[in-house]
């Protein structure tokens, strides 16, 4: 995931409470089953001595904020008394969540908050078409209507000039039509940052807007019988992005030079010199780190530390010390069903 939107969590002052839980709304009492929710993460933060303000701001935003749709997980992660992320879930995690600590624990945002592709939906023929764009949230941002002209769009029989003269009307007709519909595709694409383009409808149709869009446009474009495909094939295009970096990462670990370390020695110490393109997490257990005042000075040890110039020293959990120093390096973070050696695997910027 790109950690950009997070960086905030990581200039912000502590303590940290982050609750991760169910939030499905796909029966008749899920408003109960809100409510008992609620109950059982406040009685787990209250033990664990959560500010009274978190508390509160936790609770107005989860009874009174909006609810989902379906089936949805949810991830509130407050500093202080402020609610810094408010995210609805694609995936319910798969156990209710609730944890106060010095650092924000980012890991099950990583894992079952994974968003989707913004991308555009484009239901086509040779005269009209529906387009519209998602955002990563699954999210409609933008639906237009394209009519174009309706006659002539079809060849007529015939022979003669005037024959001749209908025929090339026609083919210009559909030049003009598919020209028009394939730049509102490209310009609602280039306004929601698409990352994938399906073109939905009869052959001949879909494949001419397709040819139209410009290179950019058309090296994401997918073509589709029904439109309602499309969360489907971003799905698909997520996953392969997804199986793409394990495969990065398990090439360049197979390299000697390769661009790739593995373990919280060496992990870390690339966090240290800013050298972390992508954290890879897996399962990772109780280890414990040191960091300093900034989140990316981090190390096994105090001597270590204290050798890169950090006065002030922390112990804390590396499950939550480790990604947060990934977003302050500006890495991406991502989970993966891969046994890395003590939970975490990095792709490097340079050797």
């Amino acid at each position: 995931m790109d950690t950009t939107t997070l960086r905030p969590l990581v200039t912000a002052t502590g303590p940290f409470t982050s609750v991760y839980f169910e939030d499905s709304h796909d029966t008749e009492d899920a408003e109960k089953q809100l409510e008992l929710k609620w109950r059982e993460l406040k009685d787990a933060l209250t033990a664990q001595h959560a500010p009274d303000g978190a508390v509160s701001a936790l609770e107005s935003a989860i009874l009174d904020g909006p609810r989902a749709t379906g089936r949805s997980g949810r991830a509130l992660l407050a500093a202080g008394e402020r609610v810094l992320v408010d995210e609805h879930l694609p995936s319910p995690p798969a156990s209710t969540i609730a944890r106060v600590s010095d650092l924000p624990y980012l890991l099950p945002l990583a894992r079952y908050g994974e968003l989707a592709l913004p991308h555009v939906v484009a239901e086509v023929d040779q005269v009209s078409a529906t387009v519209k764009a998602f955002d990563e949230h699954g999210d409609e941002m933008a639906a237009e209507e394209v009519s174009g002209q309706d006659h002539p769009v079809h060849h007529t029989r015939g022979g003669g000039e005037a024959h001749h003269r209908m025929q090339h009307r026609t083919e210009e007709v559909k030049r003009h039509n598919v020209a028009d519909i394939a730049g509102v595709v490209a310009r609602l694409a280039e306004q929601a940052h698409a990352q994938l383009i399906v073109v939905a409808g009869e052959v001949q149709g879909r494949k001419a807007v397709i040819d139209e869009l410009p290179e950019a446009a058309k090296s994401i474009a997918r073509e589709a019988t029904h439109s309602d495909v499309a969360d489907e094939l971003a799905e698909a295009v997520r996953q392969s992005r997804l199986n793409d970096v394990v495969q990065q990462f398990r090439g360049a670990l197979n390299q000697p030079d390769g661009l790739a370390v593995q373990g919280l020695e060496a992990v870390t110490a690339a966090l240290r010199e800013a050298n972390v393109e992508t954290l890879l997490v897996g399962d990772p257990g109780e280890d414990m780190v040191c960091t300093g005042p900034s989140p990316a000075q981090i190390a096994l040890g105090e001597e270590e530390l204290k050798a890169y110039g950090a006065a002030e020293i922390h112990r804390c959990r590396a499950d939550e010390a480790v990604p947060a120093a990934a977003i302050a390096v500006d890495a991406d973070l991502v989970h993966v069903d891969e046994e890395l050696v003590e939970g975490f695997g990095a792709i490097l910027r340079h050797r």
